[in-house]
């Protein structure tokens, strides 16, 4: 039995204001009040404001999911823990996403790339409304009250709680001490909590950055900042990926920047290649197909027969750019690269010169010498070991009352709203599977 006396007790206790746990907290108390039964809900959030990274994802304007409404689709999304959401997704998706906010008051739009935005393009729409959901709800929330340790019993005291939680509150300036019968970690990568989970006898896959950029120094992209291809085929060299699978190639548009190279291909790469990169300190070959899904072969045919149209022999190759796609500073460049003079003419380029060219536009390498970082949007892959969470209601495998959702877990998307989904379907189930001592009351 737990042997402290507690200041309060509290149905449902969430760590951490994001939005697993702010989402978590509105259904837990939702459902609560649809069956007549009182229920205290609260939030405990460090910061001087909760929602904070939803206040400033997007680029201030929210990327609330994306409109995937496959399940089976939507999971190959996730580099880690797309097969453990196949299920949850079959009980929340986008599409449930998209109503809830609307039932709310808040419209959705789908951009062509398929992210979610608020129709208002502004971030603070998503938090106020969450703010005002969990008001109505009857959570409470209070900010800037820092966790300091959690006690457990096996056995219910006669309050119905499990738990003693230990906090700081900086308006109290001193500590409380508070009993709850359940508590939802929804703290991200925060590693004092993931020190705390682990003293539940949970394993912490170990937190490595995930969706970066590539900071590579290479003569063929110097001094072209700016410039972006919109179809490209990014894949890291030789790595050697026997024990697990494989990094997929990742395709999409690709921007060259100040320090290296940029874009949706670039960092679904770093999200697939998280792990192996860390490992490896970030030291790794990248090859770029500027032209995808064009082999080398194909590419060398389509040179040759530019260079037999009637007039073109006579042209010089790295002014007139045969394929329309490719900028013509970045073409200029890949034809140095290829050994290929400026003042030649087609005419006079080799045979081994314009495979050199098109090896360039297809298969080119290119030196990784460390990461970027993506904004100031923080994502990491690693957190509570999947196995030991039971995905139907979020709840710990290990500790009765125990519950995770977010990127607490050892889960992680791809950009374009897929970690936003991942917080709104862990924390609808978790919300609902804490409601399970409302069963347990006469």
């Amino acid at each position: 039995m737990l042997d402290q006396t507690a200041e309060s007790f509290w149905d449902v206790i969430v760590i951490g204001g994001g939005p697993a746990g702010y989402f978590a907290a509105i259904r837990c108390a939702e459902l609560a009040n649809q069956s007549g039964t009182p229920f205290k809900v609260l939030i405990i959030e460090r910061a001087r404001r909760s929602l904070g990274k939803v206040i400033i994802s997007g680029g201030e304007r929210c990327n609330v999911t994306h409109a995937c409404f496959d399940p089976a689709r939507l999971v190959t999304y996730y580099p880690r823990g797309g097969a453990a959401l196949r299920g949850p997704f079959s009980r929340f998706q986008p599409r449930d996403t998209v109503n809830w906010f609307e039932q709310r008051g808040v419209q959705l739009k789908t951009e062509p790339d398929g992210r979610m935005f608020p129709v208002t393009d502004t971030s603070t729409t998503i938090a106020n409304c969450l703010e005002e959901a969990g008001r109505r709800a009857g959570v409470v929330v209070w900010n800037q009250a820092s966790l300091l340790d959690i006690e457990h019993s096996p056995e219910l005291d006669e309050q119905g709680a499990r738990f003693l939680v230990r906090l700081r509150r900086d308006a109290l300036e001193r500590e409380q001490v508070l009993a709850a019968h359940s508590v939802l970690f929804a703290t991200g990568s925060e590693a004092f909590c993931q020190g705390l989970i682990r003293r539940f006898g949970h394993n912490i896959e170990p937190p490595v950055p995930s969706l970066f950029t590539f900071k590579i120094t290479d003569p063929r992209i110097i001094d072209l900042a700016g410039l972006a291809v919109s179809e490209t085929s990014l894949r890291l060299e030789k790595a050697d990926f026997s024990e697990k699978a494989p990094i997929p190639t990742q395709n999409g548009p690709l921007l060259i920047t100040h320090w290296g190279l940029s874009g949706p291909a670039a960092l679904k790469l770093s999200a697939w290649g998280a792990r192996w990169l860390f490992e490896h300190d970030y030291q790794a070959g990248l090859v770029v197909n500027w032209l995808p899904p064009l082999s080398v072969d194909k590419v060398m045919e389509d040179l040759r027969k530019y260079r037999d149209i009637p007039g073109n022999n006579r042209k010089k190759p790295g002014a007139h750019p045969v394929f329309e796609k490719i900028p013509i500073r970045l073409w200029k460049r890949l034809t140095e690269a290829a050994g290929i003079d400026e003042l030649q003419n087609w005419a006079d380029v080799s045979k081994l010169n314009m495979r050199r060219l098109a090896e360039e536009l297809t298969c080119g390498r290119y030196q990784i010498e460390a990461k970027g970082i993506f904004k100031d949007e923080f994502v990491t892959c690693g957190g509570v070991n999947l196995d030991e969470v039971n995905f139907k209601t979020m709840q710990s495998r290990l500790v009765p009352g125990l519950f995770f959702a977010g990127e607490v877990l050892d889960i992680d998307g791809l950009t374009g709203g897929f970690n936003f989904q991942n917080a709104w379907t862990t924390g609808w189930l978790a919300g609902a599977g804490m409601t399970e001592p409302i069963n347990q009351r006469v």
